[in-house]
């Protein structure tokens, strides 16, 4: 009888918390009803500085990265030992300190060794000269001097008035050692020059991604929807759009991954795996069983915690270099029951135009499911959602009952 009255007693209780529950949600759905009807437009497009403030990104709008390496053991070490690349990544300022001060410094070392050599040879002690004292290096009688001569011998200038005699052996294989590796540097230098020059990092920041993705419906599917535009004449060849959805995991053994990484398939309207990007296209992630975001809804959309990284892998059709051009959305910038302006239109003299103002721009969907939060098929998911969670506090408490 007891454990019958504690069970009773249990029931009650988990039936109160249930309706405070449900008293809470509808006054949230309520609340999400109002901002949705309320969301400042412009000619259509939400303002970006409505978004509130959310944790860092792991990927900036820009395509950057926001994550720091730290504490680790020898790093630079394994920068020199990767120095290609180190050079490459530098910063442009510190690139060209660099350049101007490798010249300057090989400059300055070998005039110095050549002033060295004068002074060990005697050719700076003038007023000791004997009329068959002949000088390693004509006419360098200073540190200046010295410094000129390796000037004039590294850059090939030879203005005939400081130049090396055949009295000393040394300093012909010192000027034959000067131009072998500072020929070397030279060719390191200029090859980083040219490759970050050429990098495709900067093609890769003519392509334009949207501000903020939509859920819209696409061909009777639920989709996701993000707009990519090239904003160049020249093509972009191979085009692969993927995603990748980062969010916080916990293991069934209790591990909690921070950045857990679930892969987000992107569509085209068309058969080919590569688009022809000529204009602006979007692209669909459809919001199915399979899809790490099938559990989004209207209510919970802005509550989620996660990050969309985009990416698209291309090849540039000029120099055949591949580059690949990122973004992320975050829930603040994906809008419920919106979808894009249309660009592409055709002019009176038949040619096709992408009109980049609208670009941005976005506008409520014809289908009024989306923003209607009292439509039945929401009701229902809710009604079931409860249901099911009523049935599994039960159950857990009937567990735990038993067990006393």
């Amino acid at each position: 009888m007891s454990l019958f009255r504690a069970l009773k007693k249990t029931c009650s209780v988990i039936k109160k918390s249930l309706f405070s529950r449900q008293t809470t949600e509808a006054v949230r759905m309520e609340t999400t009803k109002v901002n949705m009807s309320r969301v400042p437009l412009v000619n259509g497009d939400i303002n970006p500085a409505i978004l509130k403030a959310h944790k860092p990104r792991v990927m900036s709008k820009s395509g950057h990265s926001n994550v720091r390496i730290d504490k680790v053991d020898g790093i630079y070490l394994l920068y020199l030992q990767d120095l290609w690349t180190t050079v490459i990544d530098m910063k442009w300022r510190y690139k060209l300190t660099l350049f101007a001060a490798t010249f300057v410094m090989t400059w300055f070392l070998f005039g110095v060794i050549y002033y060295a050599i004068a002074f060990l040879h005697g050719d700076l002690e003038i007023n000791k000269f004997t009329p068959k004292h002949e000088p390693c290096v004509k006419n360098v009688d200073s540190l200046t001097g010295a410094f000129l001569f390796s000037l004039e011998s590294q850059t090939t200038i030879g203005y005939g008035f400081r130049f090396i005699t055949e009295e000393c052996p040394h300093a012909i294989f010192l000027l034959v050692a000067q131009l072998v590796i500072t020929t070397l540097v030279e060719i390191f230098i200029t090859g980083t020059f040219l490759a970050k020059i050429a990098r495709p990092k900067k093609r890769a920041e003519t392509i334009k991604f949207s501000h903020c993705a939509v859920i819209t419906k696409h061909n009777g599917e639920l989709c996701l929807v993000i707009r990519v535009a090239n904003m160049r004449k020249s093509l972009l060849i191979q085009c692969q759009l993927s995603g990748k959805l980062l969010q916080t995991y916990e293991t069934k053994e209790g591990e909690r991954i921070l950045l857990n990484q679930a892969s987000v398939k992107f569509n085209v309207d068309s058969s080919s795996e590569s688009p022809f990007l000529i204009l602006p296209l979007t692209f669909y992630h459809i919001l199915d069983e399979s899809s790490p975001l099938r559990d989004l809804t209207p209510q919970n959309l802005k509550e989620k915690d996660f990050e969309l990284v985009v990416l698209l892998n291309a090849t540039v059709e000029s120099t055949s270099a591949v580059c690949q051009s990122r973004t992320s959305y975050i829930p603040e910038e994906i809008h419920w029951g919106y979808e894009f302006v249309p660009v592409v239109s055709l002019s009176p003299n038949g040619k096709y135009v992408a009109d980049f103002s609208q670009f941005e721009k976005i506008r409520r969907s014809t289908d009024s499911t989306f923003y209607s939060m009292d439509s039945e098929k929401q009701k229902l998911e809710e009604k079931y959602r409860q249901e099911d969670q009523r049935e599994r506090e039960l159950r857990t408490m009937l567990l735990q009952q038993s067990n006393v």
